[in-house]
């Protein structure tokens, strides 16, 4: 289906030529109409299947037909980290360039004042991570009085990082005659019961499998030795002259030291996480698109919601402890219809986590062992820290409670 056969205005269908875009994705094809009529949405979808501009396109022209002053806050979208939030703020500006609408970015890492300024000039769409929002409230520099249109971007992740209380309190200030939108990777058992308490009457929209990977993604596991895995990674850059490599670790601290190690190798490396100011965050990730750095090496938190084109490799330097965050991981490449490369170097502690992976995918991932980087079969295997036990006898650990009680900060 053609993006002019969705009911789209002609100042937002100039602005999805300008961007070369005809057709639109199917979830992009289910989930316009019926924002355009106003009806509650419930919609999942993977990543990199163009749901931001699902939203978007809509939201922009339910506010060029609203009746309802401009400079007045009236779309409010939540996302759970610093980047997600700027990739929407971006995606409202560009596909709103030919309407009159002003957008403010509201998160975490930069100076609030800054942000104050901006709405007290007047803005009518305010994308935003849940906790610096709840900051504003709590100071009185934002109205939320007005808003008519309400996405959760992300709901998924966020109900992760544990925001499920900021949401909450956030809701209770909006007015209750509102449209809402509610977005997320699955339709697990809480975000049912979070659309259950938002939405009214939703339409249901999923365009893909619970938890599968993109089709377009093909995926390899290189066992290897924990002590050789930089080894193995900075060979397989090098001998396939990767230019672009996203790479997930698991802490901020091996972050910081693989994107080190890299750049020693001569590979120029960056690393990008949640104690990275947001100038150093935005900072990487452009030097990363534009080819300035080869390498960006990213914690699950901080990647998620990069949106960076024609990603050509993925790469699991540490197996993620939850296994739909692979999924996840993986979907940062094959976007818009690209293909894409997802390899993971798997030593013999992170079996089981292999183990899990595959039982969500349904299917096991091909196990390729490189000449020269054979596995020590003298080596026995050491249970992994997942973090969770790690409080056991500290009455203070916040690990006690689960996730949806705990309060993170995005990225």
């Amino acid at each position: 289906m053609l993006f002019n056969q969705l009911g789209l205005s002609a100042e937002l269908l100039r602005a999805v030529e300008d961007k070369g875009y005809l057709e639109a994705t199917p979830i992009q094809q289910q989930a316009i109409p019926h924002i355009l009529e106003g009806r509650d949405v419930l919609a999942a979808a993977q990543t990199g299947t163009g749901k931001t501009a699902g939203f978007t396109l809509p939201l922009l022209q339910r506010l060029q037909f609203s009746t309802t002053n401009r400079r007045s806050i009236r779309a409010l979208v939540l996302t759970p980290t610093r980047e997600l939030a700027a990739q929407v703020a971006e995606s409202a500006r560009v596909y709103g360039k030919h309407l009159p609408f002003r957008t403010a970015t509201i998160f975490g890492g930069v100076s609030i004042n800054t942000q104050i300024a901006r709405l007290r000039k007047g803005v009518d769409i305010v994308v935003a991570t849940p906790g610096r929002l709840m900051d504003h409230m709590h100071q009185g520099t934002i109205d939320l009085s007005k808003v008519e249109l309400l996405v959760l971007d992300e709901a998924d992740r966020m109900l992760d990082m544990g925001f499920i209380r900021d949401i909450r309190k956030i809701l209770k200030v909006l007015p209750k005659d509102r449209q809402n939108l509610l977005f997320s990777a699955t339709f697990s058992n809480d975000i049912r019961r979070l659309a259950g308490d938002l939405l009214n009457d939703p339409v249901q929209v999923e365009v893909a499998a619970r938890n599968k990977p993109v089709d377009l993604v093909s995926q390899v596991v290189h066992p290897v030795d924990k002590r050789r895995k930089r080894e193995l990674l900075s060979h397989r850059i090098g001998k396939g002259n990767w230019q672009q490599v996203l790479v997930f670790t698991r802490t901020k601290h091996g972050a910081n030291r693989l994107a080190e190690q890299l750049t020693n190798d001569g590979i120029k490396s960056a690393a990008i996480h949640g104690n990275k100011s947001q100038t150093a965050r935005t900072r990487a990730l452009h030097d990363f698109k534009t080819g300035a750095v080869r390498v960006l090496v990213a914690t699950d938190i901080a990647a998620r919601g990069l949106d960076i084109d024609r990603l050509p490799h993925v790469v699991n330097f540490e197996l993620p402890h939850v296994p739909e965050d692979y999924v996840h991981r993986i979907g940062r490449t094959a976007r818009a219809g690209q293909k894409g490369h997802a390899i993971s170097l798997v030593c013999i502690d992170e079996e089981k986590l292999l183990r899990d992976i595959e039982t969500l995918l349904g299917c096991q991932i091909e196990k390729q062992v490189l000449r020269g980087y054979e596995p020590d079969s003298r080596i026995k295997a050491e249970p992994i820290c997942t973090g969770r036990s790690q409080g056991k006898n500290n009455r203070k650990s916040r690990s006690r409670k689960p996730p949806s009680q705990r309060r993170r900060r995005a990225g």
